[in-house]
This record gives C-alpha cells, structure tokens and sequence, in this order.
C-alpha cells in the first residue's frame, strides 16, 4: 500500500476520532442543560463526563500521530 493511502487512513480516523467526541459533547451538553439548577452535584459529574471525553480523545490522537510517524518513517 502507498504511502498516500496510509496516512489518508490515518486522516480518516482522525476524523471519526473528533466527530464522535463533537458528537458526545454536545449530547452531554444538552442533557447538563435539563440538571436543576440547585443539584450541583450533577452538574459536576455531566462536566466530568465531557472533560472524560475530550482526554480521551487526546490520548487517541496521540497514538495517532505515533501511528503516522510509524507511517511515514519506516
């Protein structure tokens, strides 16, 4: 397989990587919106879960660009 079909793979799962977390964020967004203003509680765990996702995927696109660097140089 070429090299330009490698990292468009690579390009490609990098897309599906930060749809899915745009995707997930905005959904707990909407779902903190309906938490009562006075449970704080809830608020702090729907805040968690968002910040839970976005290091996720942070931690995927570092594997991510280790697999481009695999990619391109060896």
């Amino acid at each position: 397989m070429r090299l330009g079909w490698k990292l468009f793979i690579v390009f490609l799962a990098f897309l599906s990587i930060l749809t899915t977390v745009i995707m997930m964020a905005f959904r707990e967004r909407r779902r903190a919106r309906e938490i009562r203003s006075d449970d704080i509680e809830a608020q702090r765990s729907a805040d968690g879960r968002v910040m839970t996702i976005i290091f996720t995927a942070i931690i995927g696109g570092m594997g991510l660009t280790v697999l481009t660097a695999w990619l391109v140089f060896f």
